[in-house]
């Protein structure tokens, strides 16, 4: 009996797994909700239109074009919804054309996708719209004669992209969302990465010091996502109504992305050579005891960053802005080797290493270049 116990028993890994899977599945459904609302109103909706008002018979391409155009993805923008629905549109269009010179069939349908896909190159570099425009197309040749005429299926397929435009404009996903939580990822991977060089310091442990590079090194994914999420968002702000208050926040954020991609990459530099300091035992214990706490502050001072971009009022991002500003201003205004008691020249370099980022990481919270520059004491 306890063998068989035994073996209907789950392993451990395998319980651990599908546990996983399940969170991941069930965060991923939760935060689709919105998109999944969308595309159920531009699909049905289309089709209701085209039945109902257009009076065609299962008019299953004004549901398809919308569908596809609001499909899921990395973003959906105007941009590309708008490529996604003209691909559809031309593709029944075309294989409407084609079908009424050439007929139905498998050789027709066969030169009918050849002849979309070479228009679609044609037109457009795009994959998305050249697949949409030759699958669209090649489905109109094969399935049955529509008993509503030549071209009501192009019609229709104009109708569900219009209506996924519509939506896009009225319904857009929240423009801050995608380049809010690169920034926010950001600044919290870089603030635990800081706060591991200040353990570094002062256990003295140079694997500390590499793990915080490998944590910095981990900035590059949400740096290389921000263009992007910017480009998209300013977009989705600028054409829809409900939007337009962000560009500002949008602009004003998206300004600073220099700042941000040159702070990330000092605190490589910084990372790198504390390693390479702590391995020589090149930081006295006095120098360590001073610049240990000078991170921890940098580290606070990044995190209140992180929670400046994560405020939705402006009154909290300022709020949190000028905070992080003062916490950075505290920790400029001591970086001296001499006034840190940190001697030698590795040491002396470990601290002046510190200043351009700090420069930057107070541009990337609002500070003007030159007012940066003035809080750092002068170097004899």
């Amino acid at each position: 009996m306890a063998t068989t116990r035994k073996a209907k028993r789950m392993p451990a890994h395998v319980f651990g797994f599908l546990s996983q899977r399940n969170r991941a599945g069930l965060i991923r459904a939760r935060s689709s909700l919105p998109r999944i609302l969308r595309m159920t109103l531009g699909a049905i909706g289309a089709f209701w239109i085209a039945e109902s008002i257009w009076g065609h018979s299962q008019p299953i391409f004004a549901a398809t074009s919308a569908l596809v155009s609001l499909g899921f993805g990395a973003s959906t923008t105007v941009r590309k919804t708008a490529e996604v629905a003209l691909g559809c549109t031309l593709g029944v269009a075309l294989g409407d054309i084609l079908m009424h010179w050439f007929g139905q069939g498998i050789w027709q349908a066969a030169l009918v996708m050849s002849l979309s896909l070479v228009v679609a190159r044609y037109l457009d570099s795009g994959a998305i719209f050249s697949t949409q425009l030759g699958m669209q197309s090649a489905l109109v040749v094969l399935l049955p004669i529509s008993v509503d005429g030549p071209f009501a299926r192009s019609i229709d397929a104009l109708t569900g992209s219009l209506l996924a435009l519509l939506v896009i404009v009225f319904w857009p996903t929240d423009p801050r969302r995608s380049p809010v939580s690169a920034l926010s990822d950001l600044f919290k991977e870089l603030s635990e990465a800081l706060l591991e060089c200040a353990w570094a310091i002062r256990d003295d442990d140079r694997r500390a010091a590499f793990h915080a590079l490998i944590k910095t090194r981990g900035t590059q994914k949400h740096l290389d996502m921000l263009p992007a999420a910017f480009r998209a968002s300013k977009e989705i702000a600028m054409i829809s109504p409900t939007g337009r208050r962000h560009r500002h926040e949008l602009n004003r954020l998206s300004k600073r992305f220099n700042h941000y991609d040159w702070a990330a990459r000092n605190s490589r530099v910084f990372a790198r050579r504390l390693a390479s300091v702590l391995s020589n035992s090149a930081l006295t214990p006095e120098g360590a005891q001073t610049l240990a706490p000078l991170m921890r502050e940098l580290s606070e001072a990044v995190n209140t960053m992180a929670h400046s971009v994560r405020e939705t009022t402006v009154a909290g991002q300022r709020k949190y802005e000028k905070s992080a500003q003062l916490q950075l201003e505290g920790v400029a205004a001591q970086l001296d080797p001499r006034a840190l008691g940190v001697e030698g020249l590795q040491g002396e370099g470990l601290v002046l290493l510190l200043r351009p980022m700090v420069v930057d990481l107070l541009e990337a919270a609002g500070r003007e270049h030159q007012e940066a520059i003035d809080v750092l004491p002068k170097l004899s």
